[in-house]
C-alpha cells in the first residue's frame, strides 16, 4: 500500500457535490435564520400590541412608522401619535382574554437590511356577552435594520381592527 502525499486540495467523497453547492446551501440557512427572526420579532411586536404595552411596543418600531389600516379609514398614517391613542384608551382595557395567533407567514427578504413578512392574524377573545369571538386581518409588515437593530417601519393591515369590540 503506498500513501498519498495530500496536495492540499480537498476531495470530496461525493464527486457530485460543487464548492458553489456548498455556497448555495449556507445561503439558505442564512436566509432562513433571517426569515425565522423576521417571524420572531413580529409576533414579539404583536405580544406587545395585545397586551398593551406601548413602551415595548415603541422598541420595535420606527418613530416615523407608516401605515394603513382600518382604523385610519384609508389614510396613510405617519409617526406614533395615531397608535399611542389605541394604546392609551383601547389595547390596554382590552387586554385581557386575547390570543393572537399568526397563520401562514410568508418572508420576504429585501438584501442585508430589509425583509417584508405577509401573514393572516387571527385574534382570538371574550365579548362583553362572555362569548369567544375571533376576528382576522391580513397583514404586511416591513422591517429594516438599522445598525443592529430590526424596526419595522410600515404595516398594511387589511380586515379586522387590531383592538377587538368587546
Amino acid at each position: 500500500m503506498v500513501a498519498k502525499k495530500n496536495s492540499g486540495i480537498k476531495e470530496s467523497t461525493d464527486s457530485s457535490t460543487t464548492i458553489e453547492d456548498e455556497d448555495s446551501k449556507e445561503e439558505f440557512l442564512v436566509a432562513d435564520r433571517r426569515k425565522q427572526e423576521i417571524i420572531k420579532l413580529t409576533e414579539q411586536l404583536i405580544t406587545t400590541i395585545t397586551g398593551g404595552d406601548y413602551e415595548a411596543y415603541t422598541k420595535f418600531v420606527d418613530p416615523q412608522l407608516t401605515c394603513f389600516e382600518p382604523e385610519a379609514f384609508g389614510n396613510l398614517i405617519e409617526g406614533m401619535d395615531f397608535h399611542k391613542f389605541y394604546f392609551d384608551n383601547v389595547l390596554a382595557k382590552n387586554s385581557k382574554s386575547v390570543n393572537t395567533s399568526i397563520l401562514s407567514p410568508h418572508v420576504h427578504l429585501l438584501g442585508e437590511d430589509a425583509a417584508c413578512i405577509a401573514y393572516i392574524r387571527l385574534t382570538q377573545y371574550i365579548d362583553k356577552a362572555g362569548l369567544p369571538k375571533t376576528m382576522q386581518s391580513e397583514e404586511t409588515r416591513v422591517w429594516h435594520r438599522r445598525d443592529t437593530r430590526w424596526l419595522n417601519v410600515h404595516f398594511h393591515r387589511s380586515g379586522a381592527p387590531s383592538a377587538p369590540h368587546k
